[in-house]
């Protein structure tokens, strides 16, 4: 089965940057779903970040577009998270998710439904 393992997790300051990457092992589909999600104490996951292999743009809602940037290299195995001009609000457990979904790209990667594989969490602290 596939695992998901985050690193690049840390504190910052204000206006600084991060780079998170996520490695995948066991995977055996060259289709498929990447996403980031930012996990915050009484606050609801967020998806900062997402990508479909198969093709497209990644996607970010209003709250990191601009300052993140997901790439990600199939050859590699692991995806990367560019986190620049990082907030005080930036702050949270970044949690990588795999999925294997069946529309294909499109903004709805941003919700967590279509993951079946989370990772650990790589924790993030802006101040």
């Amino acid at each position: 089965h596939v695992q998901l393992v985050e690193s690049g997790g840390g504190s910052a300051q204000v206006g600084g940057s991060l780079t998170l990457s996520c490695l995948v092992r066991g995977n055996t589909y060259s289709r498929y779903a990447m996403g980031w999600f930012r996990e915050v104490p009484g606050k609801e996951r967020e998806g900062v970040a997402a990508i479909y292999t198969g093709g497209g743009s990644a996607y970010y809602p209003n709250s990191v577009k601009g300052r993140f940037t997901l790439a990600h290299d199939m050859t590699e195995n692991t995806p990367t998270l560019q986190m620049n001009d990082l907030k005080p609000d930036d702050t949270g457990l970044y949690v990588c998710a795999w999925g294997r979904t069946g529309a294909g790209p499109g903004l709805w990667l941003l919700l967590p439904y279509e993951y079946q594989t989370w990772g650990q969490g790589t924790q993030v602290t802006v101040s």
